[in-house]
């Protein structure tokens, strides 16, 4: 990889995050104002403070007026940026390299996703016109496709991996029975999901994530500036993204058991973040889980498992709230919710409460009785073979 990376450079010193949910009674203007000014109070900020702002949205806007509008943004840089389901880390990762180089002071990234007012298709319910070579299946199908895979692979018996990924749904439901912000706040058990109608192979509807409206931002400044504006502060260690070339929906040797590009994005994390063993490093993990089984494949992708051994430490509760390795403690897209353009910062809003030991106290990770400070948020977008993969690190000291 190329990336020399930021470790240091940049801190996070204010974050907000609306409650993900069916926002009937309000738009997109009203939920990135909420957010932003939860995020200007968090850093004892006002708007004409922030120096540029990056805005993700996925479907929602077509440019950067739809935040300067309702915010009353005059004279300010507002860039809209996109990067499928990744599009908030990708306001972010933006945000803070412009930090980085020196070209502004104070920087917001903020997303959000307007999708329920026009029924219940939830994004990318257009038809793209192209050249009949790309997936025909819906994202549910590419996705379902990795559980025979897996189970062929690696001599899981597949009624058993279905039982697995259901236990994923569960262990998040529970966390998101915890969290006043998420979308689905009742426990689930994998029983009555696995009891559920399959909506693509043996994936039943809560194997999949919500479709919601929300925003969330965050403020970035240099890391020497940091403390000017809060006393505990993120450190970003490493901000790393990697789009995929799109091969593996034609290559007839991609067996659906890894995604390359996640991969690919966390090794370069860990070179930028100086991490060599990820298990033993990384305190709690906000991971990508669209569809339970991806976030079975991740466990392996990211080095918190090895490769056909994550089925079992799921079953183990080593991914759980009081496991060795909690995953997800804020119930993850599966329970939270996904307004694709808020998603990627709603994971760092979830490390900036639980690093910094203020999350709810019955969902607040014990991080005083391990030997690991470090956060990690994983983002992907698209599907298996055509994707993009965002791995970020996050500590509460610098080196």
């Amino acid at each position: 990889m190329g990336s020399h990376g930021i470790k240091d450079q940049v801190a996070i010193v204010g974050m907000g995050c609306i409650p993900f949910r069916e926002h009937w009674d309000k738009g997109l203007d009203d939920m990135l104002v909420e957010a932003a000014d939860l995020t200007f109070e968090s850093a004892g900020i006002e708007k004409d403070d922030v120096d540029a702002y990056w805005f993700g949205t996925s479907q929602s806007a077509a440019s950067g007026l739809a935040l300067s509008i309702p915010m009353g943004l005059s004279g300010k840089p507002v860039t809209r940026v996109e990067n499928y389901c990744a599009t908030g880390s990708e306001a972010l990762r933006q945000a803070s390299y412009a930090v980085a180089s020196g070209a502004y002071d104070v920087a917001m990234a903020i997303g959000g996703e307007k999708v329920k007012d026009g029924g219940y298709q939830g994004l990318n319910a257009f038809p793209i016109p192209h050249d009949g070579t790309k997936r025909s299946l819906t994202a549910a199908g590419m996705y379902s496709l990795i559980l025979p895979a897996y189970a062929a692979k690696y001599g899981v018996d597949e009624d058993e991996l279905r039982m697995v990924v259901a236990k994923i749904a569960e262990k998040n439901h529970y966390n998101g029975a915890r969290n006043p912000l998420a979308q689905f706040r009742r426990e689930t058990s994998a029983e009555q999901i696995c009891n559920m109608a399959a909506v693509a192979g043996k994936l039943s509807v809560f194997d999949c994530a919500g479709v919601a409206d929300g925003a969330a931002a965050a403020i970035v400044v240099r890391a020497e500036d940091a403390h000017k504006y809060c006393d505990d502060p993120l450190y970003i260690k490493a901000l790393a993204f990697v789009s995929g070339d799109g091969q593996g929906v034609v290559d007839p040797d991609y067996d659906f058991t890894s995604l390359p590009e996640c991969k690919m994005a966390a090794d370069d994390a860990y070179a930028q973040a100086g991490i060599t063993d990820p298990r033993a490093e990384i305190a709690m993990a906000e991971v990508h889980d669209c569809f339970t089984p991806t976030e079975l494949l991740l466990m392996e992708d990211l080095g918190f498992a090895e490769p056909g051994t994550a089925w079992s430490e799921v079953l183990n509760g080593t991914f759980n709230l009081d496991g060795d390795l909690p995953v997800n403690p804020d119930g993850g897209l599966k329970a939270f919710g996904h307004p694709v353009g808020a998603s990627g910062l709603r994971m760092h809003y979830e490390l900036w409460q639980q690093l910094r030991g203020k999350a709810e106290p019955e969902r607040q990770i014990d991080l005083s009785s391990r030997d690991r400070k470090l956060g990690l948020v994983h983002n992907l977008g698209g599907y298996p073979g055509e994707m993009v993969g965002f791995v970020s690190i996050l500590g509460t000291d610098t080196d």
